[in-house]
């Protein structure tokens, strides 16, 4: 049910958001980029900016700029979250002088590895503004993914010394192997510091249209998976599939040489997540009623939550009645939108 939004809605969004910042309180991610993404995709577009309304008093003001990042120095200023506005400022020279697909082909190999920064939002806004993109490109859609881009650069966080596990053949046998950690924090960054070893899945996978099948299958899981371990925590198990979801949606836009490496990263991030906060056992769940898809998008709208949105999201690009089944899992266990 995905749909391009013409009123040009999302693009008056993407010009109000651009002058807030990629976080609030240090820590926290902007969500609005890629809800108001998420609700014009799927027909709701008119319901943009009423949503922006309830979600104002958690923006901040765009960050202040440190020093340029060059073609020459940039390594260094990878992972720091104070280059925030020079990072978008860099992206969006860049932009301007090239194709966002050339750019985006360029730096997706070199961010890839700290796909794990943010707990994973910097990609998912990512995939975000390349499906805006490849809906209308359009100088809103570009500043969007130079924001992104950006965002996923300040924050870039590599994940390595992984002892490997055994795995097993499908996804979903995968996700069930992932051993629990546990952290003296709740916090994304002290437990993603104690994920030690995960299980291998798709290691082996070097073709491309097999990484795309791969990845399919994982974001298929992992929505499903929601439904019955999302109480684990039910905010931060939502990016077990919209991370990977997120990696999906790019894949088009970037060369194929770059799609099994896209894979195996989106599936170590799902994997973690899911090894972070995955609760001790799962429960049976049955929703409460048996809806369509834009039934499920009014009620997610309803509550507001910008992760149920997300999952949501997610959950219709997956399209059967277990994804469904998630997302309306997630709206009963968050928390609504003030």
């Amino acid at each position: 049910m995905t749909t391009n939004d013409t009123s040009g809605r999302l693009d008056e969004a993407f010009e109000r958001l651009h002058t807030t910042g990629p976080e609030r309180l240090g820590r926290l991610s902007n969500h609005a980029p890629m809800v108001v993404e998420s609700l014009a995709a799927h027909g709701q577009a008119g319901a943009v900016h009423r949503w922006l309304d309830r979600y104002q008093d958690k923006l901040e003001e765009f960050p202040d700029p440190v020093a340029p990042v060059t073609d020459a120095d940039w390594p260094e200023a990878l992972g720091d979250i104070r280059r925030a506005a020079d990072w978008i400022a860099h992206f969006t020279r860049a932009l301007a002088e090239r194709p966002w697909r050339d750019v985006l082909a360029d730096w997706w190999p070199r961010l890839l590895p700290g796909l794990y920064g943010a707990a994973t939002h910097p990609v998912i806004r990512v995939g975000h503004a390349v499906r805006a993109l490849e809906a209308e490109e359009n100088a809103p859609r570009v500043a969007e993914l130079a924001h992104a881009l950006g965002y996923w650069a300040a924050r870039h966080r590599p994940v390595s010394g992984l002892t490997a596990l055994p795995g097993a053949p499908t996804a979903a046998e995968s996700l069930d192997a992932v051993p629990a950690v546990r952290a003296e924090s709740w916090a994304y960054p002290d437990r993603l510091a104690v994920v030690r070893a995960l299980p291998v899945w798709a290691d082996d996978v070097t073709d491309p249209g097999t990484a795309r099948t791969r990845l399919t299958e994982l974001v298929r899981a992992a929505t499903h998976r929601y439904a019955t371990h999302g109480h684990g925590e039910e905010t931060m198990l939502v990016h077990a599939a919209t991370a990977p979801n997120a990696v999906l949606r790019t894949l088009d836009a970037l060369p194929r040489t770059l799609w099994a490496p896209s894979l195996h990263a989106a599936w170590t991030a799902s994997a973690a997540v899911t090894a972070m906060y995955a609760p001790a056992e799962p429960v049976d769940y049955v929703p409460p009623a048996r809806l369509t898809a834009e039934e499920v998008v009014e009620r997610a709208l309803a509550h507001g939550d910008e992760h149920v949105i997300k999952l949501t999201d997610t959950a219709l690009d997956v399209g059967d009645e277990r994804a469904l089944a998630a997302a309306l899992r997630s709206v009963e266990l968050s928390r609504p939108l003030a």
